[in-house]
């Protein structure tokens, strides 16, 4: 069903690994781009989700992956893309929709794992936006559209650690009492490519969380990518575990052992890093 699939921003930097992860898998879902065209060797179609309707050929498509939205800047514009993505989804008759959105919406939850009931608190302005997207996403469902916001941690390679490394500067890493390093729930750009192409058309729970079984400490992380870092004292204002429980993502999808390893998420960034 992936090769039936419309990937809704997919320039962004997740959309990214996940296109070269599509293409490695040997897989061709449709690319969404605003004009400029996509360095990629999947099938791609030009559209403007805000200002124009999807193209004639959409009615080809039976899901749409929904990546696009902002993480900073006009936070706005993730209720506006969710709002014309739903609405463009049902015009077409495009019978599932994946929306991409964050374990931010959860806040902190004191350090236990975050399961799909647990209470949103988010601590930030992203994760507010995500959930008034995600209340979005209610309102379609609630009209008959199949859509299931995914709530998804850090993708290796396109979080703040791995992601934001810099040659020549040193990666700092917050130290807490007991010695150990922020703890997360992470997934792989190439694992998470897979789960989504198995997610669809399965029938799924209005909200689901997106993470590899067992979260990571972020000192492995660096440690598996060979970084130049150090510890630093954590703030007091820093939490040391948030994560996920993602036990209902394995009634959708059967992982492998190794795919919660440091080591397997940061090859599978460097598979996909271009």
């Amino acid at each position: 069903m992936i090769n039936e699939t419309l990937v809704v921003g997919a320039s962004g930097r997740v959309g990214r690994l996940l296109a070269r992860a599509w293409g490695l898998g040997g897989v061709a879902p449709t690319l969404q781009h605003r004009g400029a065209g996509l360095a990629s060797g999947l099938p791609q179609m030009a559209w403007q989700p805000l200002t124009e309707a999807l193209p004639p050929p959409a009615q080809r498509f039976q899901a749409m992956i929904v990546l696009a939205g902002a993480v900073r800047g006009d936070l706005a514009l993730n209720v506006q893309l969710t709002e014309a993505c739903c609405a463009a989804a049902v015009q077409a008759g495009i019978g599932q929709v994946l929306l991409a959105s964050s374990s931010a919406v959860y806040g902190v939850n004191g350090g236990a794992p975050c399961r799909e009931d647990t209470p949103t608190h988010p601590v930030n302005d992203y994760g507010r936006a995500k959930l008034e997207a995600e209340a979005v996403a209610d309102r379609w469902r609630a009209r008959g559209l199949a859509i299931t916001a995914l709530r998804i941690g850090n993708v290796a390679g396109a979080d703040a650690l791995l992601g934001g490394m810099q040659s020549g500067t040193p990666t700092r890493i917050d130290r807490f009492a007991d010695g150990g390093s922020p703890v997360r729930s992470y997934i792989g750009p190439v694992t998470l490519a897979d789960v989504l192409a198995k997610l669809l058309g399965q029938v799924l729970p209005p909200v689901l969380n997106i993470g590899a079984p067992n979260p990571v400490a972020m000192a492995d992380l660096a440690q598996a990518a060979g970084a130049d870092w150090h510890y630093q004292p954590a703030p007091t204002t820093a939490y040391q575990r948030i994560t996920l429980d993602c036990a209902k993502l394995a009634q959708h999808y059967r992982f492998s052992e190794n795919q919660s390893d440091a080591a397997t998420m940061v090859a599978e960034w460097h598979a996909t890093r271009g």
